[in-house]
């Protein structure tokens, strides 16, 4: 079973959550399988986005909590931190790097994830893509990371243009 994690922006901040809605449906069917997800929601006017992991769909998560807590900290917060947390940071930010979350990762998602919009990031895998097309016909999605083969991520973000 070899795991995808994408992520994907929406241009409202309910836009992830819709999907969502499609995403639990496509699951029940046993059309895909939602190992772990979390959203950022970031309504139009407010300071930060809103952060939560994806419970009702995973479990427990495949990630867990600290590691959704440190990549949207990278991505939102960017605490000020003393040189051995930070030491203890790198090394963290290392291992995601090895998932293809790097600095062009954060970069790319931090000018793309602003207020009035959502993202959906998901760890995911046995999607029946043709499927999983029909079910997301209509909901306009950008598909701003993914760790797909380059064929792969072409067949993915035709499934969300469409």
């Amino acid at each position: 079973m070899a795991t995808t994690l994408t992520v994907w922006k929406f241009a409202s901040a309910t836009g992830a959550d819709e999907a969502l809605r499609t995403l639990e449906e496509l699951q029940r069917e046993k059309l895909i399988e939602v190992h772990d997800g979390a959203i950022v929601a970031w309504p139009e006017g407010a300071k930060k986005p809103k952060t939560h992991q994806l419970h009702s769909l995973t479990g427990a998560g495949a990630l867990g909590g600290a590691f959704w807590g440190l990549l949207f900290g990278l991505l939102f917060f960017v605490p000020l931190l003393g040189a051995a947390v930070g030491a203890g940071i790198g090394a963290l930010t290392g291992s995601l790097a090895d998932v293809g979350i790097d600095d062009g990762f954060i970069a790319r998602a931090k000018e793309k994830i602003t207020p009035g919009t959502s993202a959906l990031f998901l760890l995911t895998s046995d999607a029946t893509l043709d499927r999983v097309h029909e079910r997301f016909a209509g909901q306009r999605a950008e598909l701003l990371s993914t760790n797909l083969s380059n064929e792969q991520e072409a067949k993915l973000r035709d499934v969300f243009a469409a």
